[in-house]
């Protein structure tokens, strides 16, 4: 059994379904009996409350961090077997966090739950680093467009900064006419592939009815393609742990994700931005969406 229970959801580029991908594979997890908590890490540009329909009125991380609050007065039940806490949107709330408290917050959230995601905030900053260092193993997170993959690699990189382990790649909005498949993208960053998400227009709906796809409509093909990967996770995280030596006599990464159906042998290399912002709700940006 591995010891690897925290895991940061990444991405050097907004918009690419980081948000996404951390409350339906763990929404996905939980509906299996797994114990789950997301944490909204992005303290600046926090949206994961928005995605689960929770106020961020309410006490947040950012009270937390900010020495006001315990980590279970910012914690707050979705449904069976998983929890959110949120960060806050306020730039006054922002300005009084101490980033470096997140360590305790993790520590105490690992102890609790089989697995706790970190969605971690685009770009490069103290606090986007931070994340990347305390998880067990980071999960990167890109659509097939070349300006993603590219800001992959920089996270990648700011992984190895941190000191933090790369344990596999999530491509999202793969499309089967696509002549480029997530395999290859998988292979130019060199790190396994761990999942394919086909792009799928009720990804939006459900960000407008603030409900995982995985509850909102289980039967579509991105949320499908979740429910696989919630499925092959345990087993992923084992071949993590192989990979590290620690577990097993194989020295080979297990990859055993590819999810995504047809959708996960290809996906598009030519997604332009008006892709994402079509997938957008009316008045979000993207770095909001992020779906």
């Amino acid at each position: 059994m591995s010891d690897k229970t925290v895991f940061a959801i990444g991405s050097g580029k907004g918009g690419v379904g980081k948000t996404t991908t951390t409350v339906n594979l763990g929404t996905a997890l939980a509906q299996t009996g797994e114990r789950v908590a997301i944490v909204d890490t992005d303290l600046g540009m926090a949206n994961l409350a928005g995605f689960v329909s929770l106020s961020t009125d309410s006490t947040t991380l950012h009270d937390v961090l900010a020495g006001n609050a315990s980590v279970a007065d910012a914690t707050y039940p979705l449904t069976d077997n998983i929890v959110a806490v949120p960060s806050g949107t306020g730039l006054e709330e922002y300005a009084e966090t101490s980033p470096e408290g997140l360590r305790e917050v993790v520590d105490e959230l690992r102890d609790e739950f089989s697995y706790v995601f970190l969605d971690v905030g685009a770009g490069v900053s103290h606090e986007t680093v931070l994340p990347l260092g305390l998880a067990d193993a980071v999960l990167l997170v890109s659509t097939p467009e070349p300006a993603s993959v590219h800001d992959t690699k920089k996270t990648l990189e700011l992984t190895d900064h941190a000191k933090g382990k790369a344990g596999g790649l999530i491509v999202t909005r793969t499309r089967s006419e696509s002549n480029v498949s997530p395999e290859d993208i998988a292979s130019r960053l060199d790190i396994p592939l761990v999942g394919a998400i086909p792009d799928d227009t009720a990804v939006r709906e459900s960000v407008y009815a603030g409900t995982p796809l995985v509850v909102y409509d289980s039967q579509r093909p991105a949320a499908v393609a979740y429910k696989q990967l919630a499925a092959e996770f345990s087993e992923i995280v084992s071949g993590m742990a192989t990979a590290d030596g620690s577990d097993g006599p194989s020295g080979e990464p297990a990859i055993a994700g590819r999810t995504g159906g047809e959708a996960s042998g290809s996906s598009d290399s030519s997604v332009d931005g008006s892709a994402s912002a079509e997938d957008r709700p009316e008045g979000i940006t993207e770095a909001e969406t992020d779906s």
